[in-house]
C-alpha cells in the first residue's frame, strides 16, 4: 500500500511580534528607515565617538524612536532629558546595551486567519516562514489549530536580527535536523535566515527530506545586491541537494518563500536542477494560474514546493490556498475566510501551497 501524505509551505507573515518598521504600507519609507537604523547601529559600534558622531546618535535615536529603542544594560549611553539630553560616553566600550526594534501588535483575528489557512491545508508537514521563535510556533500549534495540530513543531533561531525564521510543523517524526545558518562562501554568510534541512520518518519507515527556506527579499536594499544574494543562496541549496541526495531516488522536498519568480536568473541554479520539479507547474499548465503573492496589481509565484523525481511520480494534486488574502473575492471570486475582514486581519500577503502524494 502506498503512503499518502500532504506537504505544504506558507509564509505566515504575522506569526511573530513583527518589527513596527516592517509593518508600514510604504516600502520606500521602510527602506529609508532601515537605512537610518543601519547608520545608527554603525555609529553606536564605534570605539570613539566624535562630536559629530554624538550629534548624529542623538538625532537618529530621536528621529527613530517610534521604531527602535536603545536599551542600556551597564553604564548609560545618554544623560539628561529633553533639550539637555546628550551622549554621555566617549565610545562603545564605555556602555553596554542593545538597539531593539519596537514591535507592532498583531490582532487575534490575524492569527485566526492564519490558523484557518493552516487547518484548510490538511497538511502532514508544513514549512513555516516568518515565524519568530519556537515558543510562538508551539503556542500557535497547540492553541489555534485544534484537531489539526501537529505533533512536532520545530524552529531554530537563525541569522535574521529581526527574528524572521523558518520552521516546520510535522505529523511525522523528526529524525535529524541540520542548520545551514553558518554556511559561507568567499563573500561571507550565505543565508539571510537559514536553509533548515530536516529528515522525517514516514509511517512505513522511509526517510523524507525537507529543506525549508526564505531567500533574500526584493523589497529592502538595492536590487542588484538583493539579486546577487539570492543567487548565492539558490546556488548553495543546489549544492546541498547535489552533494547529499540522489534526486532520482530520494524523497526530497525544497519548500519556502524564494522571493523571486520562475525564470529569474537568481533562481536558475535551483529551478534548473535535473530531477527537481515544481508542483505548481505539474498542476497548472498556465503560468498565470500559479501566483502565490500579490503586491498592488502584481501577481507572482514566489512560493515553491519543489520535489524530487519519486515524489513527482507519486504526485496527485496541488492547490494554492488564497482565501487568507484580503480582497481576494474581487480578484478570483473566492470567498475569504470569515476572519479576513481588513488588510490587518488577513492571514498573510502570501498564499499557501499544498500538494498531495501517494508513494
Amino acid at each position: 500500500m502506498p503512503v499518502t501524505f500532504r506537504a505544504a509551505t506558507f509564509n505566515m507573515e504575522n506569526l511573530f511580534n513583527r518589527a513596527r518598521v516592517l509593518n508600514l504600507q510604504d516600502r520606500n519609507q521602510t527602506t529609508d528607515l532601515l537605512g537610518q537604523i543601519a547608520e545608527l547601529e554603525g555609529l553606536l559600534k564605534k570605539d570613539i565617538y566624535s562630536s559629530q558622531d554624538k550629534a548624529e546618535i542623538l538625532r537618529l535615536s530621536g528621529a527613530l524612536s517610534d521604531y527602535i529603542e536603545i536599551r542600556e544594560d551597564r553604564a548609560k549611553l545618554f544623560a539628561g532629558r529633553g533639550s539637555k539630553r546628550r551622549v554621555a560616553v566617549s565610545g562603545a566600550g564605555e556602555w553596554d546595551g542593545i538597539m531593539a526594534y519596537r514591535r507592532a501588535r498583531v490582532s487575534d483575528m490575524a492569527r485566526a486567519s492564519t490558523a484557518a489557512v493552516v487547518k484548510e491545508l490538511k497538511a502532514d508537514v508544513l514549512c513555516t516562514v516568518e515565524v519568530e521563535d519556537r515558543t510562538i510556533l508551539s503556542d500557535f500549534n497547540s492553541q489555534m489549530l485544534g484537531s489539526r495540530r501537529f505533533k512536532y513543531p520545530m524552529l531554530i533561531d537563525a541569522n535574521d536580527p529581526r527574528g524572521i525564521d523558518v520552521g516546520i510543523l510535522s505529523k511525522f517524526e523528526i529524525v535529524n535536523i541540520t542548520t545551514h545558518m553558518f554556511d559561507k562562501d568567499s563573500k561571507g554568510t550565505i543565508f539571510s535566515r537559514d536553509c533548515l534541512e530536516i529528515e522525517l520518518k514516514l509511517p512505513d519507515g522511509r526517510p523524507l527530506y525537507f529543506l525549508c527556506n526564505h531567500l533574500k527579499s526584493q523589497g529592502y536594499g538595492a536590487k542588484a545586491a538583493n539579486d546577487a544574494k539570492r543567487l548565492r543562496q539558490a546556488k548553495r541549496i543546489a549544492e546541498i541537494l547535489s552533494s547529499a541526495y540522489d534526486l532520482s531516488k530520494d524523497l526530497v522536498i525544497v519548500a519556502g518563500d524564494m522571493n523571486d519568480k520562475p525564470g529569474s536568473a537568481a533562481l536558475a541554479p535551483l529551478l534548473g536542477l535535473p530531477n527537481l520539479f515544481d508542483v505548481l507547474e505539474l498542476q497548472f499548465s498556465d503560468p498565470a494560474d500559479r501566483w502565490t503573492y500579490k503586491y498592488r496589481k502584481q501577481f507572482d509565484q514566489i512560493d515553491f514546493l519543489l520535489v524530487s523525481k519519486p515524489l513527482k511520480n507519486g504526485f496527485q494534486q496541488a492547490t494554492i490556498e488564497r482565501r487568507g488574502l484580503y480582497g481576494i473575492q474581487s480578484i478570483t471570486g473566492d470567498i475569504p475566510f470569515p476572519s479576513v475582514t481588513t488588510p490587518t486581519t488577513a492571514a498573510s500577503d502570501h498564499c499557501a501551497v499544498v500538494a498531495e502524494f501517494a508513494i
